[in-house]
């Protein structure tokens, strides 16, 4: 791996409405956010990992699991359509402040996605240390569709998702002919400090990807994915 390390940030707010409590949910027998500490714990990258949770039960999980939890996020930053930007630099400012800690990269690790490894971590983390060019790594994948196939209902009519020219009719050329596209699936941001607290941005302009596809990419929403990852788990055991 390149040189570099990150501090690790996982967002864990008490609130869901998929599935309540979701990150404590039970998956293969631990809490849903221990398989996010776990990997991060075991990355070489990883310099330290931090849990920001408005949520005591959240945080004793966390913690004894082996993340920190140095404070508690804010009411008013935990909603349900809080965006990430203000939780990052709610974090960030108060390790400045309480610690004069300023990590160069953060490592954005979304419990949610409890497939992800240490070594995707590491792999992306060492992705934007050769990119010093760069404001950010995202994860992204293939879709399994083509949004060139994709419409929206414009006055009871279907009107093309995104125009192309060539192919004429994308909606009705093989997937093949079509531009290749690929989908932010969630499991591993990793962000440059001044990306965030300078630029006011979870990603800036200049954005490095980091192609994972594959048994990885369950994004736990619902109780069917628990079920799916939970079988994945079990054929790696």
């Amino acid at each position: 791996m390149a040189g570099g390390t990150a501090l690790g940030l996982i967002l864990a707010r008490g609130g869901s409405k998929g599935i309540p409590r979701k990150n404590l949910t039970p998956l293969n027998g631990l809490p849903l956010i221990a398989h996010t500490i776990l990997h991060a714990k075991q990355a070489r990258s990883i310099e330290r990992l931090i849990v920001t949770t408005d949520d005591e039960e959240i945080a004793a999980v966390a913690r004894e699991f082996g993340a920190e939890v140095p404070f508690m996020r804010p009411a008013d930053l935990a909603g349900d359509l809080t965006p990430d930007l203000p939780v990052f630099v709610h974090a960030l400012t108060w390790l400045d402040e309480h610690e004069r800690y300023r990590p160069g990269l953060i490592a954005h690790l979304r419990p949610t996605s409890p497939l992800r490894t240490a070594r995707h971590i590491d792999e992306a983390v060492s992705i934007l240390c050769r990119h010093p060019e760069a404001d950010s790594v995202r994860s992204v994948a293939e879709p399994s569709e083509n949004p060139f196939k994709m419409w929206r209902i414009e006055g009871g009519l279907l009107s093309p998702l995104l125009p192309l020219e060539t192919p004429r009719e994308p909606w009705s050329s093989p997937r093949q002919a079509l531009p290749p596209v690929y989908w932010q699936n969630a499991c591993i941001d990793i962000i440059r400090y001044r990306t965030i607290m300078d630029a006011g941005s979870m990603s800036g302009s200049r954005i490095v990807p980091y192609d994972m596809t594959g048994e990885e990419l369950i994004d736990i929403d619902s109780a069917r994915d628990v079920r799916l990852a939970e079988l994945v788990l079990r054929e790696r055991q």
